[in-house]
């Protein structure tokens, strides 16, 4: 049995029910097969595959708060310290009732390659809660965020693990976890990124993740001989990635002419006009849905359904594992050329076999999302230099950063057979810099 065979029929005895996971790390070693197979013996010796799929830390911990009815709740607080290989641990809180370990060591684990592949000292990490932000007030939300940071803060630090926001957590709730941070620490530092411009974040942080997705995809449509102007996009999701990456795919000449949210999604002809999706979603937090009430000519429709829509280009920005085998069909068939992840491991595994033996330009979100936390890492770096860059400055180091990591996918896919499969990669390039770095630091 392969190496790579016997890492993986362990990683799936030794986390049972952890569906996510071991999709993750088998997506991941399918794909370093070939670097792996070339090194067998020494990676054998050291145990570099046990070591890469086993976090260093798992933190769980419960989290106490009181409701608005004067009602105790109590939650589940997680944080993921998965690989500080190449610097502290760098990774998302996500609050949603979905969260559990699984989901949360799948994130960790890629952001591991993520983290790698931005050319930046971070490793990767990832935590949160089964919390629900939605249709909570801001005095519960600051409750739960208080409670929840009260046992984390033991655990991160601005040289140590240095989280930041997901699905769920916000400016608003980085607000009252970094207020709590400094109340306990008495430390003015940058352990939280996503931060205020007011105390320590930096600009672009906000539009990062959509714009770095627009640049790597611009980028890789260049190099075949194409461009995103005048091409039609669809977007799935209509939150924070969403929202920018329509934002720059527009700039740069695209139409975008669909969102959607977890009820269903909006078609617009003509155009999706963002001022109304960030009213929507920025300012009230409503449903999708009511883009169509408020723009004429539009059509929400219930449901899934959203790749059914034809188009060149496809986002898929919302969650993982919301793009089946059907929709790469379908999106096929309608004669899209290029798909790109905003969010994290949105395609199954048989949607991006389907499309990559088709042929299209498919960038996986290891690569294609890593904006967001590539100005994660600029805004720690600014927050240790004491200075604030100009959102010119930082909107040029990301566009950079986005294209060096298509230049990096674009090279180890090229330099083991495998020309323009992206997903094998953004693998290997990830993978080659952690595993120097985890051999010249010994069995640890």
């Amino acid at each position: 049995m392969s190496y790579v065979s016997e890492v993986m029929e362990r990683v799936v005895a030794k986390n049972p029910g952890e569906p996510e996971f071991h999709q993750a790390v088998k997506e991941v070693l399918d794909s370093l097969a070939l670097v792996i197979d070339a090194h067998e013996e020494e990676y054998r010796s050291i145990g570099l595959l046990e070591r890469l799929t086993e976090p260093e830390r798992i933190i769980s911990f419960r989290v106490p708060w009181v409701d608005d009815q004067g009602k105790v709740q109590v939650n589940r607080g997680y944080r993921v310290q998965f690989n500080s290989a190449i610097g502290p641990y760098k990774g998302g809180l996500r609050f949603h009732p979905t969260v559990n370990q699984s989901i949360l060591k799948f994130l960790g684990f890629e952001q591991v390659f993520k983290n790698s592949l931005t050319g930046l000292p971070i490793g990767g990490g990832k935590g949160g809660a089964d919390f629900d932000p939605k249709g909570k007030s801001d005095r519960e939300v600051m409750a739960f965020c208080q409670s929840f940071m009260t046992e984390l803060c033991k655990y991160i630090g601005a040289d140590q693990d240095v989280p930041a926001g997901d699905i769920g957590v916000g400016g608003r709730e980085i607000g009252y976890l970094y207020g709590q941070y400094k109340r306990i620490t008495g430390l003015y530092e940058g352990v939280l990124t996503g931060k205020g411009l007011t105390y320590g974040g930096s600009l672009v942080r906000t539009q990062a993740t959509g714009y770095g997705l627009v640049y790597i995809t611009e980028e890789m449509l260049r190099h075949a001989g194409e461009s995103l102007a005048g091409k039609t996009v669809v977007i799935s999701g209509s939150g924070n990635v969403a929202i920018y990456a329509a934002e720059k795919a527009g700039q740069l000449g695209a139409k975008v002419v669909a969102l959607s949210d977890s009820n269903g999604y909006i078609y617009d002809a003509d155009g999706i006009r963002l001022d109304v999706v960030k009213e929507i979603k920025e300012v009230r937090r409503g449903r999708i849905r009511e883009y169509a009430e408020k723009v004429p000519g539009s059509v929400y429709t219930e449901g899934k359904g959203i790749w059914t829509i034809p188009c060149d280009v496809a986002l898929p920005c919302a969650t993982q594992n919301e793009l089946h085998l059907e929709d790469a069909k379908a999106l096929v068939d309608n004669g899209c050329i290029c798909v790109a992840e905003g969010a994290n491991m949105p395609t199954t595994r048989e949607a991006t076999d389907y499309l990559l033996e088709k042929k299209l330009l498919f960038m996986p979100g290891k690569a294609a999302n890593a904006g967001g936390v590539a100005t994660s890492a600029l805004e720690m770096s600014q927050n240790s230099q004491r200075l604030s860059w100009t959102f010119e400055e930082v909107d040029e180091r990301l566009k950079r950063i986005m294209i060096d990591i298509y230049a990096k996918a674009a090279d180890a896919a090229a330099r083991y057979g495998v020309k323009d499969n992206f997903v094998a990669g953004a693998n290997i390039a990830g993978f080659e810099k952690v595993a120097d770095a985890m051999k010249a630091q010994g069995i640890v």
